[in-house]
């Protein structure tokens, strides 16, 4: 079940977060909290005026996420990438450049909607995959019966069977958990993704090629780019919150000044 704060004097530098008496999920009261950081940085750094309205329900203004991507232009350093960091990370993580890899995938989906109780589904995908992992060779098609009782997904009429699937035919944070490894079977824990919790069952596979890394380096740069950026904005998070004063919500702070 998702965390909730109440949120009674959550602020930043005694600018409030919510609204009187509102209960938010700790996420978002700290994603709420951070962008408040952001947006009082740039009016100290002459970015964005002083009058500018505090957010309302967490929208900044246009004028406040103009001057917040400014902000983070002049103060977040993100080198470019070497190319020896380049190579070396596309040698480590070649599952993520390969090309043409499939998987014959079926799945049992237990669907988040609103109002469902996360923990109670989450107790019923683990009974599920729990059931599919233990039936014995031989038996019948447990993984089947189980999807066609079970799915919330249309493919439990044809006992959860996807088909052959790509990369491209797949949620993102499905595709990572589904072509992590060469796993066969059942996978041995549950698949998050936007759609919900998912019992995996991986039929065959059958192996891609890696591209040359002349061809695809600008996607290495950029997914280097990307974690220094995250890294470097943590950072400076870190530091804003350990010269503000915040009431209501736990953020990391930090005494150091940003990496240079």
């Amino acid at each position: 079940m998702t965390a909730t704060v109440e949120t009674t004097r959550a602020s930043v530098n005694g600018v409030a977060l919510h609204a009187p008496g509102e209960t938010l999920a700790a996420e978002v009261l700290r994603q709420r909290a951070c962008t408040e950081l952001l947006r009082q940085a740039a009016q100290r750094a002459g970015l964005l005026a002083a009058d500018d309205p505090a957010p309302i329900d967490g929208a900044t203004s246009e004028a406040a996420t103009a001057a917040i991507e400014a902000l983070l232009a002049a103060e977040v350093n993100v080198p470019e990438p070497s190319d020896e960091a380049c190579r070396r990370h596309y040698a480590a993580h070649e599952s993520s450049y390969r090309v043409g890899d499939r998987a014959h995938v079926r799945h049992v989906l237990f669907a988040v909607t609103p109002g469902v109780d996360v923990r109670l589904l989450r107790d019923r995908a683990e009974g599920a995959l729990l059931d599919v992992r233990c039936h014995r060779d031989g038996e019948e098609d447990r993984f089947a019966a189980v999807a066609a009782e079970l799915s919330n997904c249309p493919s439990g009429a044809q006992g959860g069977d996807l088909g052959w699937l790509t990369r491209d035919d797949c949620a993102p944070e499905f595709a990572r958990e589904l072509f992590a490894g060469p796993e066969i079977g059942v996978l041995p824990r549950l698949v998050h993704s936007r759609f919900g919790l998912h019992v995996v069952d991986v039929m065959a596979r059958e192996a891609g090629h890696m591209p040359a890394f002349e061809s695809v380096r600008g996607a290495v740069a950029l997914a280097l780019r990307q974690q220094t950026f995250v890294t470097a904005l943590r950072q400076y998070l870190q530091l804003l919150a350990g010269e503000a004063a915040i009431e209501g919500v736990q953020l990391d702070s930090a005494d150091t000044p940003l990496v240079q």
